[in-house]
């Protein structure tokens, strides 16, 4: 049986190859590729923008469903059993479990986690990315059943953006928060919206695509600031002034991907605020604001990024999908669907903003 994959072969430039789907190892399994979707990160690696991914198999947010089980795999990484023909979502990194970071108990931190995702198609089992129409799940690999009530469209974007905003929300503590500024309503900040919003915080979202202003709100934005309204960060920050009595955010959600929103995000921030800085990815030129580190003293501020997260927070963020599902309209997150041969169109879907996660079916 063969398989196809979307090459990443230069910047901007996609190969779709075939390759032999070799039966799994014990413990393995082989995923057929249900629906993925385009990611941030996968936009950045598209155009090079991360020297950690070259000549990769693209794609990492996706939902599978099981095709072939490897010799002693019966459950799932919660202990639930497992078929031929069960739909599961998969961390898509892997945690090595004996490096310094998984040793001391934080496996977000893994320095080996990105390994699996950055092997060359050519290397065997090929099938180490989500534009393609079969995963292979590793041994050792987590990952979790879906309940039948929950859909594809609704799962797809689980084992990424949300368990990632699930994870630094809770490291940032958000049960403390009272006023939450989610900045971007992409598909990070739209979960991000609904997790505060589920715990009962106001959440104002700043956003300039009509489109994206609607999704926040069905979401659970309780306000919003308009870019294209408040054009500059220092109206922006004036309005949330006015929208906070003067206060400004208990907790801001960078989740844009532009340097010049963590600078922003400090502006919102109140006197003993928190940041938590998640879409900032890239470094070097281009990617660099000037900030006073006297700011950060005299509000007493506390920032911390999330790379990564615990891999148990996939199995939380299907528990959260499946109890909340009447509440927020997660099939919406993506209403563009391509096929492998559109991985072009639908990442330039993405980077228009008009779609918070276009989606890919392999079939």
């Amino acid at each position: 049986m063969h398989g196809r994959v979307v090459a990443l072969t230069g910047p901007g430039k996609l190969e779709i190859q075939t390759y032999e789907l070799d039966p799994p190892p014990e413990g393995g399994a082989n995923l057929r590729v249900r629906r993925a979707q385009v990611c941030g990160s996968d936009v950045h690696m598209y155009h090079f923008r991360n020297p950690n991914f070259r000549n990769v198999v693209l794609g990492h947010e996706f939902v599978g469903e099981i095709v072939t089980l490897g010799p002693r795999l019966e459950v799932d990484s919660a202990g639930s059993p497992v078929t031929i023909g069960d739909r599961v979502v998969v961390v898509y990194f892997q945690t090595c479990g004996r490096c310094i970071a998984c040793g001391r108990g934080e496996p977000n931190m893994c320095v080996n986690s990105i390994e699996l995702m950055r092997r060359p198609p050519t290397a065997t089992p090929h099938f180490h990315g989500a534009f393609a129409s079969h995963y292979r799940l590793s041994p050792g690999q987590s990952f979790y059943k879906v309940p039948d009530e929950v859909s594809d469209a609704e799962v797809a974007g689980a084992n990424c953006g949300l368990a990632q905003m699930l994870f630094s929300l809770d490291g940032v503590g958000l049960n403390r928060a009272r006023t939450v500024v989610v900045q971007g309503a992409g598909g990070l900040g739209l979960y991000a919206t609904a997790i505060a919003h589920h715990s009962g915080a106001r959440v104002v979202v700043v956003e300039k695509e009509p489109v994206r202003i609607a999704a926040a709100r069905a979401f659970g934005a309780s306000e919003v600031i308009d870019m294209s309204t408040y054009a500059t960060a220092e109206q922006r920050r004036v309005r949330l002034l006015e929208l906070t009595h003067g206060h400004g955010a208990d907790l801001v959600v960078e989740v844009t991907g532009h340097p010049e929103a963590f600078q922003e995000a400090v502006g919102f921030a109140r006197t003993g605020g928190s940041i938590a800085a998640v879409g900032n990815l890239n470094a070097g030129d281009g990617f660099e604001v000037k900030i006073s580190p006297a700011v950060f003293t005299r509000k007493n501020l506390r920032v911390h990024g999330y790379l990564r997260y615990d891999p148990w927070y996939l199995k939380r963020a299907v528990d959260f999908i499946s109890d909340t599902r009447e509440q927020y309209p997660f099939e919406s997150l993506s209403d563009r669907v391509y096929g492998l041969e559109d991985v072009h169109a639908a990442i330039a879907g993405s980077e228009s903003r008009q779609v918070a996660r276009p989606a890919i079916i392999p079939s």
